[in-house]
């Protein structure tokens, strides 16, 4: 099913709430700072995970999952409507759901949900406590250290890095799920500009 970027950012209010809660507790803080140090230092980090980039066409992002289908690494997620990935590198085995988000045909934000495959609530080891941290160690691995924990009243800890336009977001959404959000932040500050003058 193809899905418009726009459609997605306003379907997706949680994250929208999360990013206006980082922002609102940590307005005066050194989050703030990174960012604003991060993006002027113009240095571009399109990276996310599987060969996946900032600035991919759908089309490219549709090509390239199918050559990840075909060779057996995703499968069609939930619904039909994300792409599920076995997620190695953990402490329990764990499943990832994401489709990203476009805006003029590129990608500029990709959520993902992660959740330990056995998960049940009578099983505190594999409760999405668990899970945050433990997706926090395996991406300062893969994205390096500097991730910084931030309190919001509305959304509990969140764990954020910012390197130069890519913002890595981990924060438990109920006890099962974790949810990641990458965004381009050049991209992002562009669609706000548009905003604020329409």
């Amino acid at each position: 099913m193809k899905r418009t970027g726009m459609k997605l950012m306003n379907n997706r209010n949680v994250w929208l709430g999360l990013v206006l809660a980082i922002a609102m507790a940590s307005c005066t803080s050194d989050y703030q700072k990174k960012v604003n140090e991060e993006l002027a230092s113009g240095v571009r980090y399109d990276s996310l995970f599987l060969g996946l980039k900032f600035g991919m066409t759908n089309k490219d992002f549709y090509t390239h999952c199918w050559e990840l289908n075909r060779q057996e690494l995703i499968i069609q997620g939930a619904e039909n409507t994300t792409v599920k990935y076995d997620l190695d590198g953990l402490n329990f085995p764990a499943e990832m759901n994401f489709y990203p988000d476009f805006y003029e045909d590129k990608i500029f934000q990709m959520p993902v949900t992660i959740a330990y495959e056995a998960f049940a609530p009578w099983n505190p080891d594999l409760s999405a406590d668990t899970l945050q941290l433990d997706v926090l160690n395996l991406f300062e691995e893969w994205y390096g250290k500097g991730f910084m924990k931030i309190e919001s009243p509305e959304r509990g800890t969140a764990y954020v890095k910012v390197d130069g336009n890519r913002r890595i977001t981990i924060f438990k959404l109920d006890e099962l799920d974790i949810h990641v959000l990458f965004t381009d932040l050049n991209v992002e500050k562009e669609i706000e500009a548009l905003n604020e003058r329409n």
